[in-house]
């Protein structure tokens, strides 16, 4: 893992989007999946995980019988012939995922999500979906996230609509990236506290804030932690008590009003992304960002950039 390599893989951003589209432009990578099977089960870990469970509950919101598990887990949906099982892996190798595809190699119609084509996770693979995320070299999943959530997203949208989102995404990211000099150091200022970075996110993004402090910990090794909005009431609002807690927060939920009143109650710090809520420090708002669909693919951008510069030091 490399701080440099991963902020350069984040400053090519807008041009691997750019590729995906055209991908999409060329017809569905999943060719009618969701209308062939009664029941879609998504397996994977971490940043894939969390991309597939947004997805997940966008099939469900669509009448489609759709769940992300734990690839981990020792207990999970059954295969069958009317089951496809979408294995998402970005490097193709992880343990946990593997052995969860052997539970349904054969059994069910399997799909292969990855960057990595020929990688073990394609062996036996009914239908192979490429990534097209190129190279990590920062060693550090951030395309291959924001492409398996566009990915994914085809299933419930189709790929006309995807390839059209992926390219605001695209001039959104390219947006950030090219003004970070107006709002970077001052994020990095408002979030570097004592006490870790905490992230809070409407349901339907949670992995905006799952992958969020996933970055914080897994580059510069920050204390963080996720959480969703309505619930973060019932759950990590305890923290603003004792901690010098500061947050990014992506609007968009009916609770942020409930949350923003316990910060500001509690004098609390938060960095709004992709909007304006009452009583925050500051805000970073970019091209495109009224539209959920383009904050899902984009808003991770921001703790990205203030996780490679925290890394940086």
């Amino acid at each position: 893992m490399d701080a440099g390599l991963f902020l350069a893989d984040l400053e090519t951003k807008p041009e691997a989007l750019e590729a995906l589209a055209g991908l999409l432009d060329d017809g569905d990578p999943f060719e009618g999946l969701t209308r062939r099977f009664d029941r879609v089960v998504f397996l994977g870990m971490g940043s894939s995980r969390y991309a597939a469970g947004v997805a997940a509950q966008r099939l469900r919101a669509a009448g489609v019988d759709a769940v992300a598990e734990y690839a981990s887990a020792a207990l999970g949906t059954p295969p069958g012939p009317r089951t496809a099982a979408v294995v998402v892996s970005a490097t193709g190798g992880s343990r946990e995922t593997l052995d969860a595809l052997a539970r349904h190699r054969g059994r069910s119609f399997v799909v292969a999500l990855t960057n990595r084509p020929g990688s073990p996770v394609t062996e036996g693979a009914d239908l192979v979906v490429p990534m097209l995320a190129g190279e990590e070299r920062g060693g550090v999943a951030c395309r291959t996230f924001q492409h398996t959530l566009a990915l994914l997203l085809t299933l419930a949208e189709g790929p006309d609509a995807v390839a059209g989102l992926v390219r605001r995404a695209a001039a959104a990211t390219a947006d950030l990236l090219e003004r970070r000099r107006e709002w970077l150091a001052d994020a990095v200022r408002l979030l570097d506290g004592p006490h870790g970075i905490y992230t809070i996110a409407p349901a339907e993004r949670l992995s905006s804030a799952e992958q969020s402090a996933l970055m914080f910990r897994e580059g510069p090794r920050v204390q963080a932690d996720a959480c969703e909005t309505g619930d973060w009431a019932h759950v990590d609002v305890y923290l603003t008590k004792t901690y010098d807690y500061r947050a990014v927060l992506f609007p968009g939920s009916r609770y942020d009003d409930q949350a923003m009143e316990w910060i500001r109650l509690r004098g609390s710090r938060v960095l709004a992304v992709g909007g304006e809520v009452e009583g925050q420090a500051a805000s970073v708002r970019y091209r495109h960002d009224d539209d959920p669909d383009v904050a899902l693919l984009t808003e991770t951008l921001v703790p990205e950039l203030v996780a490679a510069t925290l890394w940086g030091r």
